[in-house]
């Protein structure tokens, strides 16, 4: 068994191959049941397996301890272990984290590929955590984004941020009127760890693409009510409808219904529902992971080591 490291596995995960490499397992599909999870006295496992009958079997393991911060350790750790799906041969190990945050904001750059206007030249991005570190790359691999800003809570984040995509020869600048940018994007892309609503629909400009990554609990949320209303709403997959106080909130109070959603992110890759159908129209994207972005991941970064 191949052991990856961290560097290795990022090394294999540029943004202008996991994307194709997202699109391909979307359209073509495996079987990802539901994540298992357990709770020990301080801390949660997730075990979330996938596999494509014939060729692999993947299963990341992820461990959350909130006690962790008060010993200086981070709160989450994950570790992906891929195999043979025909033999059981145990194949490769590698860093779970670096996978779960590359796949994440590549699967975002992936809807918005559909969804945004193919103009769109101005990203926000809220939050200034290891997703949203990603975004900025991310988006300019598949749409010719020219100007980033972004806003955090902690603004001394937010400048710290946009200083490191600036080394990057990105036009990257922080802001401390989230409102103001986000009048001024035309894609917001959100990925924090909000309870309640940081974006108002009253903010969005017509033809604008709202991306939604942060809220994976029925606790959570990053966008008001209005900004679903009169929007073209995606999701990743239908579990977000059942995980995502995001979507649970409004569904409740009659803003949407689930039958209203316009599509899923495999439905897009293969075709079966349109996108953007024009550049006044707004849309919505909301993602909660599934275990295939992981195993289109661990495939990629797997078959470059080999190669």
């Amino acid at each position: 068994m191949k052991i990856i490291d961290t560097a290795t596995t990022r090394a294999a995960l540029g943004f202008d191959r996991l994307v194709p490499a997202l699109a391909q397992m979307f359209a073509g599909g495996c079987e990802s049941p539901p994540r298992h999870v357990h709770s020990l006295p301080t801390l949660t496992v997730l075990i979330m397996p996938a596999w494509q009958t014939g060729r692999y079997l993947g299963i990341k393991t992820v461990t959350i301890a909130p006690g962790n911060s008060v010993l200086g350790l981070p709160g989450l750790h994950s570790t992906y272990l891929l195999y043979d799906a025909t033999t059981g041969v145990p194949l490769a190990q590698m860093d779970g984290n670096e996978i779960t945050s590359r796949r994440t904001a590549a699967t975002s750059a992936l809807a918005a590929s559909h969804l945004a206007r193919p103009d769109a030249r101005r990203l926000l991005v809220v939050g200034a955590g290891r997703v949203a570190s990603l975004l900025a790359e991310a988006y300019r691999s598949v749409l010719p984004i020219e100007q980033v800003m972004v806003w955090s809570r902690k603004p001394e984040a937010a400048a710290a941020l946009a200083a490191q995509w600036r080394e990057r020869g990105i036009d990257a600048q922080a802001t401390s009127d989230l409102a103001q940018a986000v009048r001024q994007s035309d894609i917001v892309s959100c990925a924090t760890l909000a309870t309640e609503p940081l974006i108002r629909g009253e903010w969005l400009q017509a033809g604008s693409h709202l991306d939604l990554i942060g809220s994976f609990t029925p606790a959570m949320r990053e966008a008001d009510d209005a900004c679903f209303r009169s929007a073209q709403i995606y999701v990743d997959t239908e579990e977000a409808c059942h995980k995502s106080g995001e979507l649970l909130g409004p569904i409740s109070r009659g803003v949407f219904s689930q039958a209203e959603l316009r599509g899923t992110l495999a439905q897009l890759c293969r075709g079966d529902e349109g996108a953007r159908a024009s550049a006044s129209e707004r849309t919505v994207f909301k993602s909660v992971g599934t275990a295939l972005e992981d195993l289109a991941a661990a495939v990629l970064v797997y078959e470059s080591h080999a190669a």
